[in-house]
Order: structure tokens, then C-alpha cells, then sequence
């Protein structure tokens, strides 16, 4: 099923994802099946548009994902493609709460992305890392050092603004 959305040309991109997060959100698969399928993929595009899916439908049912979802989307935090990166970070912040005893790694590898040269990178990771810091976690006094300093060095005030909020919501 998966394969033959993403193979579908006749499919824009935005549908290949609204017909996947379909799927998901009427649990005819899984998020944790869809990103099963999502690491055999050679095309980070088609990655991207995978964990795009799961970002959209976690936006909704949370509940949705399991601890296998997040360890996925905390690993592929790491790829080089940013698309892949800013799609992992927001499915982060959107189920970060149902696992706060496992932070550990999306925390590490979201702190490496608040330096990235995309702007859409970092403000993803900005997005995960509040929703984190507002869980109140052991993460929090070195989290807000780090909200501080990208304060005070990042150029976009969208970024900065995230941060800001998070520390304000303290």
C-alpha cells in the first residue's frame, strides 16, 4: 500500500502525504510499519514524505506512535537531508510527552540541529526542544542555557520567538 502511493506520479507530493496520513490516522497501518518501510527507501524524498505522514497524524493522535517511532525519528535527526531532519524534529514535539523517560537521544541529536545552516532545521528543532523543556524534564537547566544562547546568536527572530515563549511558559 505504502509503495504504491509513493510510486503513484500521477500523485502531487502533498496527496502522496495526505493519502498516507490517511492510512495512519484510520490505523489501517502504523506509524511504526510506514516507518519500517521508510529506512528501506533509497530517495530521501520519499523518507521525508513518509515521516512527514506520521508528523502530520501524531499532530492529531499523538498515540499514534510508539517508543519505536521515536527512537526512529531520533535517529534519522542525523541524516543529512534537512527535510528528513525538520520532519523527524516535529515528530518529536508531537509525541514527546508520551515518553518523557526517553529523551536522552532526540535531546542530543536536537541539539546538534540548533546549529544547522537551514533556517527550517533549526526552527524545528527550536519546535521539539520547547514542547521537551515545557515537560519539565532533568534536561531543562542545560536546555535553557542552550535557549539562552541561540537567543542571543540566531538571526531569525521566528526561531528566537519559540525559545522565548518556552522560557517565559517556565
Amino acid at each position: 500500500m505504502i509503495k504504491e502511493i509513493l510510486g503513484d506520479k500521477s500523485l502531487k507530493a502533498k496527496e502522496r502525504n495526505e493519502k498516507l496520513a490517511s492510512l495512519l490516522l484510520e490505523e489501517k497501518i502504523s506509524a511504526d510499519e510506514i516507518l519500517k518501510y521508510t529506512s528501506g527507501l533509497k530517495k530521501d524524498a520519499d523518507k521525508a514524505t513518509c515521516i512527514e505522514a506520521v508528523e502530520y497524524a501524531t499532530q492529531q493522535k499523538p498515540g499514534l506512535a510508539t517508543a519505536k517511532t521515536l527512537d526512529f525519528v531520533s535517529q534519522t535527526l542525523t541524516e543529512k537531508a534537512p527535510r528528513i531532519k525538520w520532519e523527524s524534529a516535529r515528530v518529536i514535539g508531537n509525541i514527546a510527552h508520551l515518553f518523557p523517560s526517553k529523551m536522552e537521544k532526540p535531546v542530543a541529536n536536537l541539539l546538534e540541529n540548533t546549529a544547522h545552516p537551514g533556517t527550517v532545521v533549526r526552527w524545528s528543532a527550536a519546535f521539539a526542544l520547547s514542547r521537551i523543556y515545557l515537560m519539565k524534564t532533568k534536561y531543562n537547566a542545560d536546555l535553557e542555557k542552550v535557549f539562552r544562547s541561540v537567543i542571543e546568536s540566531d538571526e531569525k527572530n521566528s526561531i528566537k520567538k519559540i525559545y522565548i515563549t518556552a522560557l517565559k511558559k517556565k
